[in-house]
This record gives C-alpha cells, sequence and structure tokens, in this order.
C-alpha cells in the first residue's frame, strides 16, 4: 500500500504483528511452487520417496537425450519476464516455479509429464560426480522441504525460476545468499 495512507481512526498495525504478517505472507507466496496446482489435467504421482538423506529416489525417471539440453534453455529464456501466477504453467497465464518446468520440458518430451517440485524431484536422477551442466534442475528448501522451489540452471552459476507472486520469470545466480543457503541439491531428466 505504498503511497496511501491509514484512516485516522486506524492505528499502526504492532511491528511484532507486522513481521508475522510478511513471514507469512512470504510463506504463502512461494507455496505454489511445491502445492498441487488448480488446473485439472495435472499429472499426480505418489510423494516422494526420501533414501539416505535428502536426495528423492528417482521413480521412472525421464531420461532425455543430452541434446535436448539447449533447447530446453532456448525455450525456458523465452519466457524471462513472465508474470508469477500461482498454479501457472503457461506464458498467457504466468508461472510458478514447477509450472514453468512443465511447460519448458513439454517443448522437447511429448510424453506425460511432473507438475509439483517433488514429483520432478522424483522424475530425475541426482547430478553426481559430473557436476552440474545446463538444463539440470536445481532445488531449494524454501518452505521446510527439500524440494519446496526449483528452476533451470543455465549455466554460469545461474538458474532461471518463477520466484514469487508479484515477481516474473528471471535469471538469479546460485550464489545469491537467500538461494545459496537454501540449496538442496541438483538433479537432471538428461541421460
Amino acid at each position: 500500500m505504498h503511497g496511501m495512507q491509514a484512516p485516522s481512526h486506524l492505528s499502526a498495525p504492532h511491528p511484532a504483528t507486522r513481521r508475522m504478517w510478511l513471514l507469512a505472507s512470504a510463506a504463502a507466496v512461494l507455496a505454489g511452487c511445491s502445492s498441487t496446482p488448480r488446473t485439472p489435467s495435472a499429472s499426480r504421482t505418489a510423494p516422494v520417496a526420501r533414501s539416505g538423506g535428502s536426495s528423492a529416489r528417482a521413480v521412472d525417471p525421464l531420461q532425455l537425450q543430452s541434446d535436448l539440453r539447449e533447447a530446453l534453455l532456448a525455450r525456458t529464456m523465452l519466457v524471462v519476464n513472465t508474470p508469477y501466477t500461482y498454479g501457472g504453467n503457461s506464458p498467457e497465464g504466468g508461472f510458478d516455479c514447477s509450472g514453468l518446468i512443465q511447460w519448458a520440458v513439454q517443448g522437447i518430451h511429448t510424453g506425460k509429464l511432473p507438475r509439483t517440485t517433488s514429483q520432478w524431484a522424483q522424475s530425475s536422477t541426482p547430478v553426481q560426480g559430473r557436476g552440474l551442466q545446463r538444463g539440470d534442475f536445481v532445488f531449494f528448501n524454501t518452505m521446510g522441504s527439500n524440494y519446496s522451489h526449483m528452476g533451470i540452471f543455465v549455466g554460469s552459476g545461474q538458474f532461471v525460476h518463477a520466484p514469487s507472486s508479484g515477481g516474473t520469470v528471471q535469471r538469479v545466480r546460485m550464489d545469491n545468499p537467500y538461494f545459496a543457503k537454501r540449496f538442496t541439491e541438483a538433479r537432471s531428466i538428461f541421460a
């Protein structure tokens, strides 16, 4: 409510109340990334099965050809600056974080795809040994779950994601203090 003044009969909220409201608002904004979308066509799979710590067990992982990485990135970059929309999965309707991933992968794969961040974790395999490559997924714990937010690594230490309400799809550095503290794992859908 920048630029607007409260009527004189209303008092300003207590600072602690304001902080609680801001934290609750931030949590609600990022919750769209790990929530089931409001669209009836969303695929639904079993919840993430955890094994040996923070890594999800891949259940029927996608194994796309590596030469599709650049096509995935090109499609992803087409929608930078598209508004964030909770449950969104199209350039016209906006994106949440997993909706962005679903839309981007639909451009290179015709099969049924996951929708939520935890479903994407199950449909991908951990990046181990070879290191993070362009087109790999990066996951973050923003809501108390290892797979509550995700993006696509684009190289040069950056990833693209749909951040939150009021934001747009954007490119962000992996060493950004907020995301560096919350990074949980990199996973891949490429063989």
